[in-house]
């Protein structure tokens, strides 16, 4: 029976430093076994996820340029189209039946995820097959970064000291892409799933070209990172990376964005507070996170992680909860950052804080109703971030915010936005205001077009303490 290396691709969607192709195409140079890549797109699954439609359009997209990018390598990258899970296995039943296979794949953290690793794992082990997996979503993979005691981390700032450290002693390396392998006429015979369906262009704004992508990468690290830490809270500046949603897909890894870091900007990426070093925290918080999912796998299930909060006696108000999905609470910043997500499909950092701080302190709406909310509309939808973010903003998480910090949206904008030029651009209806009738447009009595305030923050504030007061109470 003829041997096949099959490389499954999911979210580690590059040719460049991806441990998963290049041993399959290593072990391929000594075994004479032909190499067929693998993506099954599941959008029944995808949507029971919340994954964002424009996040579909932009994996669809990736993957079709990925097939023309591995015709280089002279590896096959088939895409097909099942509906969930379910369909997944199918193919590989159908694979074990015609070859000796041995399937390499990078480790995934969800649930589902690994139910579904583990059913083609047993399936693959059980035709005399092997199922090979690289733990290299992370630079340090979960469960290696760990106190003296032994224990994981479930403060942020101890975490980086430690990450930081191991990296200064093992360091950083990328893969190259694969040598060519000889071409192949590879024959086989599948259950009919189509093709991969053609994308609806929603994500166009974005490029899928692995080069391009690099080329952004490497042009922040360049010529934008040491400005970071000053520019990164203006949403009306250029000034963050937006390469979250290419880490989110796997075009780019963790360790090229750091190792490009390092070299671009060799002198002060370990300057404390420098626009490199900065950087380097989002980096890490993004890798935290991912520790503390698979450490806390209840959060997979929307548990909080302080379990205490559980009992907060969210008002859970549905038309709150629509004028904040709409961008019409009343208040200019928190509906220009909800406009700009429901029309880009992406949110400024800064602005995800505040959004998501209004939601779960000002309307007091339960934090898993925002969370899922991001999840549909994020190009760069991440559990482990999105889950992470919304349960610091939300006082409930691991190193979360303390309940009684609460953002005063009025304030956080004439900080964040001075000049109003991200609210004008969002919110039309404010365009010709200045100064603080744009930041809080009610003191002249409102603005035709334009809500007024759904809540009164004062008030509100006053209500979320005595919320949290309610659980936090001894015994």
């Amino acid at each position: 029976m003829q041997l096949l290396n099959v490389v499954w691709l999911r979210n580690d969607l590059r040719y460049f430093d991806n441990a998963v192709l290049c041993s399959a195409a290593e072990d391929a140079a000594r075994t004479g076994a032909a190499v067929l890549a693998l993506f099954i797109a599941t959008p029944q699954t995808w949507q029971q996820h919340d994954m964002a439609p424009i996040k579909q359009d932009l994996i669809r997209r990736r993957v079709m340029q990925l097939q023309h990018e591995m015709m280089l390598l002279n590896i096959p990258l088939l895409a097909v189209e099942g509906s969930s899970y379910r369909q997944v296995t199918g193919v590989f039943t159908s694979l074990s039946r015609q070859f000796q296979l041995k399937v390499f794949v990078q480790t995934e953290y969800e649930l589902r995820e690994q139910q579904r690793d583990a059913a083609v794992e047993q399936l693959v082990v059980a035709q005399a097959g092997q199922f090979i997996r690289f733990d290299t979503q992370c630079i340090m993979p979960p469960g290696t970064i760990r106190t003296q005691q032994g224990d994981i981390y479930k403060v942020f700032t101890p975490f980086k000291r430690t990450w930081l450290s191991r990296l200064k002693e093992q360091g950083v390396q990328c893969l190259a892409k694969p040598e060519a392998l000889p071409a192949s006429n590879l024959q086989f015979v599948l259950p009919q799933l189509p093709a991969l369906k053609n994308a609806d262009n929603s994500s166009a704004a974005w490029p899928v070209a692995e080069a391009e992508v690099l080329d952004l990468m490497r042009a922040f690290c360049r010529s934008k990172v040491q400005d970071y830490h000053q520019a990164r809270d203006f949403p009306a500046i250029d000034g963050t990376s937006k390469l979250s949603a290419y880490l989110a897909l796997g075009v780019l890894s963790p360790s090229q964005c750091v190792a490009r870091l390092q070299l671009e900007a060799a002198d002060s990426w370990q300057q404390d507070k420098s626009g490199a070093e900065v950087w380097l925290s989002e980096l890490i918080w993004r890798e935290f996170y991912k520790h503390i999912l698979v450490a806390w796998p209840q959060l997979i299930k929307h548990q909080p992680f302080q379990a205490d909060t559980a009992a907060i006696r969210w008002s859970n108000n549905n038309s709150l909860f629509q004028a904040w999905c709409d961008g019409m609470t009343g208040y200019p910043i928190v509906d220009a950052a909800m406009r700009q997500l429901n029309q880009t499909g992406w949110m400024h950092n800064r602005l995800r804080m505040i959004a998501a701080g209004f939601l779960v302190k000002d309307l007091h709406i339960d934090w898993r109703l925002g969370e899922r909310y991001f999840m549909s509309k994020l190009i760069d939808g991440d559990f482990a971030a999105n889950n992470g973010g919304w349960q610091w903003a939300a006082s409930t998480g691991t190193d979360a915010a303390p309940y009684f910090r609460i953002f005063n949206p009025v304030s956080q904008s004439e900080k964040f936005d001075p000049q109003g030029d991200f609210i004008r651009l969002y919110v039309p209806q404010l365009s010709k205001l200045h100064g603080k009738a744009l930041h809080w447009p009610h003191t002249l009595g409102g603005v035709k077009g334009y809500p007024a305030p759904v809540v009164d923050h004062a008030v509100a504030r006053k209500q979320t303490l005595a919320l949290f007061a309610e659980v936090k109470k001894p015994g």
